[in-house]
C-alpha cells in the first residue's frame, strides 16, 4: 500500500515547504541527478524545523494537532494491541452506537475489557461512528460492558477521543445527560483496575463518562477539558472566532493538566505528533498500560475503589 498523503496543519507550514522541496529533490535524484548531499542537508532542516515548532506549541496548536486526521484511532489501538478481540453491540434497551466500541479480549496474554470512542477516518466511517460522539444507547453499552467485566474480576481499558457526547434532539429525549452520569458512576464503582488514555480530544462529560479511572494517562499533545475551545468562545464573548483566545486560557493541555493532578501520567509522542509514527506511538502507550495495570495488580476490589475515589476526593483538596 501507498503512504497516505501527508497532512500539514497551519502551523506547519514552514515544514511543509522544506517537505515538498525535499519531494522535488528525490525526484530528480530518481531520474539520475546526484544531488544526495543537497537532499540531507534540506532533510535535517526539516527535521529541525519540526523539532523547534512541537518544543513550544501553544494550546490551540495542540488542539489542533489532537484533532489531526492521520492520528491513531481508538480501532488502531485495538487492533495493535489487542488479541481475540470480540466486540459487543447493543445497550439492551434501545440498539447500537458504533461511536462507542467495547467489546472483550487480551492484552499480553491477560483478559480485558476495552471501551474506546472512534471517530473514524474517512468520509464513510467518519458518518459511520457519527465522529466518534456517543449518543445515550452508546454510554448504556459502555455500563452493560463495565458491569460484566467487574463480575467476571476482568480490568477495563478506556481510549478517551471524542470532541464530546452528541448534543441532538433525539439524544437528550432518550436521557443523554443520565446516561453519562450512569457511566461515570459505573466507573467509579468497579471492583476491578481500569485504566483510561485520552488519545486525542477528551470532550466533557463524554469523555469523563468513560475514563473515571484509577489511572489516567494522556498523549503529550491530546487535549483533555470541560468544553471545547470553540464552544467556551460561543458563550463567553459570543463569538465563535476566539476559539484561539479560549483554548490558551482553559487549561486543557497535558502538562497543565497532570500539574493540577487531573492526569497521572504523559505519554511523549514521535517528534511531529502521534500521526508522523502511529506505530511507535502505540507501543509505547502498549507499554505505559501494561505499567499502570501492573502497579494496581494485586489490590481486592474494595482497594481499588478506594485508591480511585481517594484519586479523584485528591483532584478538589488540591484545587480548594
Amino acid at each position: 500500500m501507498s503512504e497516505p498523503m501527508r497532512s500539514y496543519l497551519d502551523f506547519e507550514k514552514p515544514v511543509a515547504e522544506l517537505d515538498s522541496k525535499i519531494d522535488e529533490l528525490r525526484a530528480l535524484a530518481a531520474s539520475g541527478s546526484d544531488i544526495h548531499e543537497e537532499v540531507a542537508k534540506i532533510e535535517e532542516k526539516a527535521v529541525q524545523a519540526l523539532n523547534e515548532l512541537y518544543a513550544t506549541l501553544t494550546p490551540w496548536q495542540k488542539t489542533q494537532v489532537a484533532r489531526h486526521p492521520q492520528r491513531p484511532h481508538c480501532v488502531d489501538y485495538i487492533e495493535a494491541l489487542i488479541t481475540e478481540f470480540t466486540p459487543l453491540a447493543g445497550d439492551r434497551k434501545f440498539g447500537e452506537d458504533e461511536a462507542l466500541i467495547g467489546g472483550f479480549g487480551r492484552f499480553r496474554g491477560e483478559s480485558i475489557c476495552v471501551i474506546g470512542q472512534e471517530k473514524g477516518s474517512s468520509t464513510e466511517t467518519r458518518l459511520k461512528h457519527n465522529f466518534g460522539m456517543a449518543r445515550p444507547e452508546g454510554y448504556r453499552k459502555a455500563v452493560r460492558l463495565m458491569e460484566m467485566a467487574d463480575r467476571f474480576g476482568i480490568p477495563v481499558l478506556s481510549l478517551v477521543d471524542t470532541a464530546g457526547a452528541y448534543p441532538g434532539i433525539g439524544a437528550e429525549e432518550r436521557g443523554q445527560a443520565e446516561a453519562i452520569a450512569r457511566s461515570t458512576d459505573a466507573c467509579l464503582s468497579l471492583g476491578v483496575p481500569n485504566v483510561a488514555v485520552v488519545i486525542g480530544e477528551g470532550g466533557s462529560g463524554g469523555a469523563i463518562a468513560i475514563a473515571t479511572a484509577n489511572k489516567v494517562l494522556m498523549l503529550e499533545h491530546a487535549i483533555y477539558s470541560v468544553i471545547s475551545p470553540e464552544a467556551a468562545s460561543s458563550i463567553l464573548w459570543r463569538d465563535g472566532t476566539k476559539a484561539q483566545e479560549a483554548a490558551n486560557s482553559m487549561k486543557i493541555t497535558a502538562q497543565d493538566l497532570l500539574r493540577f493532578g487531573v492526569i497521572d501520567q504523559i505519554l511523549s509522542e514521535p517528534k511531529g505528533g502521534a500521526h508522523r509514527d502511529p506505530a511507535a506511538m502505540i507501543a509505547t502507550t502498549g507499554d505505559a498500560i501494561a505499567a499502570a495495570f501492573a502497579e494496581l495488580g494485586g489490590l481486592d476490589p474494595s482497594a481499588v475503589r478506594t485508591k480511585r475515589r481517594q484519586k479523584f476526593l485528591e483532584i478538589g483538596r488540591r484545587l480548594g
